[in-house]
């Protein structure tokens, strides 16, 4: 008898720990979503949702009332440099990403409160600032809530968030030009400076439409140093954009030769399109 209750003792044990490890999906899994936008980061932190057969907003996600923009903790925006967020500074932090949704719109709210489980505790003293935009309508219904960064350009992006046939854009903006332009006048400024410095500075100058008359001195140098397929290039579209199509021409014809040697074929249709338009 007493063999017996020893044993189903142990069963018993055996079956609690069983149990004590079942592993199940989470019903609203965490993702995280990064975007490099300028020279800054902006991470979203979030739990994914589903719709499962519901209706979400104006249903289980009330019209006029604030909504943790997700489920379980309050979603989290992560700015790794100062943002411009819909044309609002933003410093750089970790916030909460609160949403009130409406029939006609959508306001982010960026909080100070980033640790709080849903929006039971949301308290409007610590938001940082309000965003209202205007919402699209989907004929593509997304099934789980989704953060995505989307229209990029080098210094901006949207954050999108798409749910149900909803669709709201969050503008970010980073302006990197006056950290840029401080970074060019003292690294060019050094007795040492080095042809990847000048490179990029020349670079720099040639995509924003500077003084073009610096960024060829700086190509000059870095020719001088580096007699290469992709330095012959920088100083030929900087030539080009000055008007000066002889030394452009010359010097595309030179990249063009060694990147064909390298089998590079980006830097190949490149210098051809400044052959065939410089003239």
């Amino acid at each position: 008898m007493f063999a017996r209750l020893l044993s189903m003792a142990a069963v018993a044990c055996l079956t609690g720990t069983a149990y004590a490890q079942i592993q199940l999906p989470a019903a609203s899994p965490s993702a995280t979503v990064s975007q490099q936008v300028g020279l800054g980061t902006v991470t979203v932190e979030y739990a994914r949702p589903s719709l499962k057969g519901r209706t979400m907003f104006g249903d289980q996600v009330p019209y006029g009332k604030v909504w943790r923009t997700g489920a379980n903790k309050i979603t989290n925006i992560v700015l790794s440099e100062d943002m411009l967020v819909a044309g609002k500074a933003i410093p750089a932090g970790r916030y909460g990403l609160y949403a009130i949704p409406t029939a006609a719109d959508f306001t982010f709210i960026v909080n100070k409160d980033a640790n709080s489980w849903g929006a039971y505790d949301y308290k409007e003293a610590n938001d940082v600032a309000r965003f209202a935009v205007k919402t699209e309508k989907t004929n593509a219904p997304a099934e789980a809530l989704t953060f995505e960064f989307t229209d990029f350009t080098p210094t901006s992006a949207n954050l999108t968030l798409r749910w149900e046939k909803l669709v709201a854009r969050l503008p970010l903006k980073n302006d990197p030009d006056t950290k840029i332009m401080a970074q060019i006048a003292e690294q060019t400024a050094k007795a040492d400076v080095k042809p990847g410095v000048l490179s990029a500075a020349a670079n720099y100058y040639y995509d924003t439409n500077r003084d073009m008359k610096q960024a060829l001195t700086w190509a000059n140098k870095v020719v001088e140093s580096e007699k290469q397929y992709w330095t012959y290039h920088l100083r030929a579209k900087i030539a080009a954009k000055t008007g000066d199509c002889k030394q452009a021409r010359a010097d595309a014809q030179q990249s063009l030769e060694l990147a064909k040697k390298a089998g590079d074929d980006a830097y190949i249709k490149n210098n051809e399109r400044i052959l065939a338009d410089c003239k």
